[in-house]
């Protein structure tokens, strides 16, 4: 049976906004960067949450050439988040950026978010992209340092999507869906589970966003070229159309 697709963005008449929203982890773009671009842009997104961005030689020159083949530009992250990054389309009038470190375990791989406070007409709306630990305990309380940056994000709405690096039911995952709307579980569309390409039997990639934010369908777009989405990265992109109110 054919999905219906996710709406296209648009504003609607009251000044809410209806977006579509990207969450891809991009393995530092160390795959298809060509069909990395094409996945992005067959998904039409006015937002785009990417982890695992590139964050050594020459890593702007990289996020800005896929930026560029995405048809999209750059808001914040990187090297500078330790992974997390935004780009967004021209659509967005951008209110301010900042990229935030979490403390380092030593041994383990830094962490961060790289956050932004966007508008889109009426609709004024937090952006926050993640990657989680891998390990249990750091993970649980880089969740807590998650919801903490949200409260602190002074939007009355926020979008966070992210690499949680655990499956929904998990600690952090609960966590984290107590107080933030879990996209696929309000309103599923396409499929579910995000890794990996060649075998989809998890989904440790999430879009999230706080009450208010209505989600109009959320999930693995299913009308994509199998061979670029195995080609692109080692993660299958989530897709979300959302409507933002005015704010």
């Amino acid at each position: 049976m054919a999905i219906t697709p996710l709406p296209n963005s648009r504003t609607e008449a009251d000044g809410s906004a209806v977006l579509r929203v990207l969450c891809y982890n991009i393995r530092s773009m160390r795959d298809d960067e060509d069909a990395l671009a094409r996945v992005i842009r067959a998904c039409a997104p006015d937002l785009v949450f990417v982890q695992e961005a590139p964050r050594f030689f020459r890593w702007r020159k990289h996020a800005a050439r896929l930026a560029a083949k995405s048809e999209l530009v750059l808001l914040s992250g990187g090297a500078t988040a330790a992974g997390p990054l935004l780009m967004s389309s021209l659509r967005a009038t951008v209110e301010r950026t900042e990229d935030v470190l979490l403390p380092l375990t030593p041994g383990l791989h830094r962490r961060g978010f790289a956050t932004a406070v966007v508008r889109f007409a009426g609709a004024r709306v937090g952006l926050v992209s993640c990657h989680l630990s891998l390990r249990s305990e750091e993970r649980y309380a880089q969740a807590g340092m998650l919801l903490d940056r949200v409260a602190a994000m002074g939007a009355p709405h926020t979008i966070v999507a992210g690499d949680l690096n655990e499956r929904p039911g998990g600690p952090s995952f609960t966590r984290l869906a107590k107080e933030l709307q879990d996209g696929w579980a309000v309103s599923p569309w396409g499929g579910e589970y995000t890794s990996t390409p060649d075998d989809p039997h998890q989904r440790i990639d999430a879009i999230l966003a706080t009450p208010g934010v209505e989600f109009l369908g959320c999930g693995v777009p299913q009308d994509i070229d199998p061979a670029d989405l195995r080609a692109a990265t080692d993660h299958l992109p989530v897709l979300a159309a959302v409507r933002i109110p005015a704010s």
